[in-house]
């Protein structure tokens, strides 16, 4: 690796976007093969002298903010958001997420206690959403719709980034919105892996997080009903109840009982059918 690998690829991605592609007026007798410095600059409100530090590895501290306007400019996708965060976390002596040690194990009497729920969803997640253990039961929930892939799985990335998302929870925009609120109250009480992974987002999924994250104005609720869409039990409508575990790492267990009699046989069947 060279040692300005993050303007090697603001370069090489501003080099691959036409005018045509975002809406500009494509001029003959161009020297670069995609955009200008300057037409970048008219998308993204930044200057062209500072494009053209970070281009040249003068300048390795852009803000999420600068980071979030670049992205939408060139057009990246969600995994090009996410190594472009890493670019610069790395070229600035920071720590990429999932480096860094996180407080991760659950102590033996809640882990009996998610393995006595059995077929009973429920998981205990930390502050920043990753989902540190599970029942039997929630295997079989989150699985198939794809939130347990993760490395580690995270609620809040799973909502923003996946597409699968959308499908999982009919209910998307609530579900987005609670999310992105417990970030804001974890990031404010000075949780810095919340604070990391909300920064992380504002690059990776956009304005669709970053809006709901900036005007989160209240508290994510505690117990509540959520809509799943189960690509073999079909829709649930769970009821879910958040408590709080004590311990100085702040998890908390998250259980979900089916909210009508449908639900309640779908689950059931479910248990049966995919033995833990």
């Amino acid at each position: 690796m060279g040692d300005n690998e993050l303007g090697a690829f603001l370069r090489s991605r501003r080099e691959t976007v036409t005018p045509a592609e975002v809406g500009l007026p494509d001029g003959s007798r161009r020297r670069t093969p995609g955009l200008r410095r300057a037409e970048l600059a008219t998308l993204t409100g930044i200057s062209v002298e500072y494009l053209t530090r970070l281009e040249q590895g003068r300048d390795r501290r852009p803000s999420a903010e600068i980071l979030a306007a670049l992205a939408g400019g060139l057009g990246l996708s969600t995994d090009e958001r996410v190594h472009l965060y890493r670019l610069v976390k790395t070229a600035t002596g920071g720590t990429c997420q999932g480096a860094e040690p996180l407080a991760r194990a659950v102590r033996p009497t809640v882990a009996a206690l998610l393995d006595r729920l059995g077929a009973t969803p429920a998981a205990v997640l930390n502050r920043p959403d990753d989902l540190l253990a599970c029942s039997p039961g929630f295997e079989r929930l989150a699985g198939p719709v794809g939130l347990l892939e993760g490395r580690p799985p995270n609620l809040a990335r799973f909502v923003f980034t996946d597409d699968r998302a959308r499908s999982a929870f009919p209910d998307w925009e609530q579900v987005a919105g609670q999310r992105a609120a417990g970030l804001r109250a974890a990031a404010s009480l000075g949780d810095p892996l919340a604070a990391r992974l909300a920064e992380e987002l504002s690059i990776s999924a956009g304005a669709g997080f970053s809006d709901r994250y900036d005007t989160a104005g209240s508290l994510p609720g505690r117990t509540g009903v959520e809509r799943w869409t189960h690509p073999f039990a079909g829709e649930l409508v769970l009821a879910y109840e958040s408590l709080d575990l004590p311990g100085p790492d702040e998890h908390r267990l998250i259980v979900y009982l089916p909210a009508d009699d449908v639900t309640s046989a779908a689950l059931d069947l479910l248990t049966e059918h995919t033995p833990a």
